[in-house]
């Protein structure tokens, strides 16, 4: 037995808010719809989304995720440490120094609701998308 899920990644206070529903395969498309829809506290919209697919046997009690994709962010700004140390802004102190110490050559920054700062791995994928694609979805005519 398999499923698929598409999980989203909206900001919290301390960790990421994260839904995690069922889908029929791993369509961006369609997990793209999908995330104009989640709200989650405060009114956060996701920033991210990533799929897993999940397995078992009949001799199996629970499932195991026995895929997962990269990271696709709705949109954002790519940003390098060279380009945080150039701005020369003393507010990024904490930037830079969690950068380095964790090696993070590249952070993407989303504003989709609340802003979040998230580190952009290889193969991770920034969607072209702005904060107006969400404010669209929910206004009402």
């Amino acid at each position: 037995m398999e499923k698929h899920f598409v999980a989203f990644y909206s900001p919290g206070t301390l960790v990421s808010e994260q839904d995690e529903l069922p889908i029929d395969s791993w369509d961006v498309d369609v997990a793209v719809s999908m995330a104009k829809d989640v709200r989650q506290r405060h009114s956060a919209v996701p920033y991210a989304f990533r799929f897993s697919t999940r397995c078992r046997t009949d001799d199996e009690l629970d499932s195991r995720v026995a895929r997962r994709s990269p990271t696709y962010f709705l949109g954002g700004t790519v940003l390098t440490l060279q380009d945080v140390l150039s701005r020369n802004d003393p507010n990024d102190k904490i930037l830079i120094g969690n950068m380095k110490s964790n090696g993070y050559e590249r952070v993407l920054v989303n504003d989709n609701s609340w802003r979040a700062t998230m580190p952009l791995f290889d193969g991770d994928v920034v969607l072209d998308m702005t904060p107006d694609d969400f404010k669209q979805a929910h206004q009402v005519g």
